[in-house]
């Protein structure tokens, strides 16, 4: 590479803000760490919360010059134990009553459930994967208000636990009143990306996309991939969605754990086949929550990802309350860059190309590649054009996305390869073009006299996105 292209990492970094990351201080250290999304979880997080740490990552964006976007990641439907007095010692063999709010304890080992539908979904012998797999328990008994489980791997069962039923189809509503009033703070904060749990087809999609609409937001919508219902309507789901999330926490527990990395490839893979980007999320550095440096395990797995050319990789636990958060971030930053230096290795995934725009696309980044040391720009209203050279994966070229809208400069902080930047649009092709050069020569992606490759969907009269300008910085 280039050397006044060597800062350009493609793969970007997304660490979840929580109490060891959410002061403006930290935040500040893991943009120049790496990070180019922060991700708030609203299953822990409250309105005065969010709109705080929004109004800090603005704030610290703005003074570090970094384009930074914001996802908000919605709770969604989970299924979740009811509150105990003490934690349930459970050994193999015991037997645990799950029931309804309104009905009796009958059992010892009793809690209630947060879904009413369970009764009906659940049949004898499922099995329910409680607290992330850390208990497993079979259906023994199903009454009209509760079900009788029995322990199959003992352990310590406390309040508000997850409940997975691997393999059985849920009724669940695609929102509950939760996420709509956390949707509602996210429209309230200008969230770039709004993370929607538990998506189990392409229809949750919709219904989401349009009340974001109808609340005047723009958040683009981020897929979440955690159960098999969503692997069986994969395809519908990709092309309902802006960016899809393979969430290996649930999902992991969902699927055999040996399918886990065949799943994960064919998920990213389908993403490049469909025009779609893709996020690796959960576990990517677990140990680094309490440990100053990752396994090697982990440090494959992650590798395995920059392989497979994902466009993000998330941080999760290690850096919302882990004790290393920036290592995490900075090690991140060191083993992508690495793994895309090794360029030879990576897979091509061939993009369905729909019409001529998308060839013309082609074309630009295939001419982008074939020119030593060439940089690939690209003005865009929207943001799609930028995205949609994203998806084509240049082997070499960085990808310079050059945007009037803040908002779309901000969403591209989540797409491969590309480095945004917000400038007005004239009408006079050659003074954007002579901007643009200047912007980057100045940022120092490229030096004097660097062949560009330029298109853009918004330039009159010599350029349109069917058609090709090269040029020098």
């Amino acid at each position: 590479m280039d050397e006044s292209n060597q800062r350009h990492r493609s793969t970007k970094i997304i660490c979840t803000l929580g109490p060891a990351t959410d002061s403006a201080e930290m935040i500040a250290r893991l943009i120049e760490a790496g990070a180019n999304v922060f991700r708030l979880n609203m299953s822990h997080g409250k309105a005065e919360w969010a709109h705080a740490v929004v109004a800090s990552i603005r704030a610290a964006a703005d003074k570090l010059g970094a384009n930074i976007a914001v996802l908000f990641d919605l709770q969604g439907p989970s299924i979740r134990t009811g509150e105990l007095k003490a934690p349930f010692d459970l050994k193999k063999g015991d037997r645990v009553e799950f029931r309804l709010a309104s009905a009796e304890a009958h059992l010892p080992f009793s809690t209630t459930v947060n879904y009413e539908g369970m009764m009906q979904d659940v049949s004898r012998d499922s099995t329910l994967v409680v607290d992330n797999g850390n208990i497993l328990m079979q259906v023994e008994q199903i009454f009209a208000d509760r079900i009788v489980c029995r322990v199959i791997t003992e352990g310590v069962l406390g309040s508000r636990r997850h409940i997975n039923l691997p393999g059985v189809a849920l009724r669940l509503p695609a929102l509950t009143e939760k996420d709509m009033l956390d949707l509602q703070t996210a429209v309230e904060c200008e969230a770039d990306y709004v993370g929607m749990s538990f998506v189990r087809n392409a229809g949750h999609l919709s219904e989401l996309r349009a009340l974001i609409e109808r609340q005047g937001g723009h958040a683009q919508i981020v897929a979440k991939i955690e159960d098999q219902q969503a692997i069986r309507h994969i395809g519908e789901i990709i092309t309902a969605a802006d960016v899809i999330m393979v969430a290996r926490g649930d999902l992991g527990i969902e699927v055999n754990i040996e399918e886990m990395p065949i799943v994960q490839q064919r998920i990213i893979r389908d993403c490049h086949r469909l025009g779609k980007r893709c996020i690796i999320a959960t576990h990517m550095l677990e140990s680094m929550i309490t440990q100053p440096t990752p396994t090697r395990a982990e440090v494959t797995d992650v590798s395995y990802a920059v392989f497979e050319q994902a466009d993000a990789v998330m941080l999760s636990g290690e850096t919302s309350v882990g004790a290393y958060p920036v290592r995490c971030v900075e090690t991140l930053d060191r083993i992508a860059r690495r793994m895309e230096r090794a360029s030879d290795l990576q897979p091509r995934v061939e993009t369905i190309l729909r019409n001529d725009r998308q060839k013309a696309l082609k074309a630009a980044v295939d001419l982008a590649d074939s020119i030593d040391h060439a940089g690939l720009v690209i003005f865009t209203r929207r943001g799609i054009l930028a995205v949609a050279a994203a998806v084509l994966r240049p082997k070499h070229a960085p990808i310079f996305a050059f945007c009037h809208d803040s908002v779309v400069t901000r969403r591209l902080a989540l797409a491969r390869d590309v480095v945004a930047f917000q400038a007005d649009f004239h009408q006079d092709t050659d003074k954007m073009v002579n901007k643009a050069s200047h912007i980057l020569r100045i940022a120092g992606y490229v030096r004097e006299g660097q062949p560009l490759v330029v298109v853009g969907d918004c330039l009159q009269n010599r350029l349109l996105a069917d058609s090709i300008l090269f040029t020098k910085a």
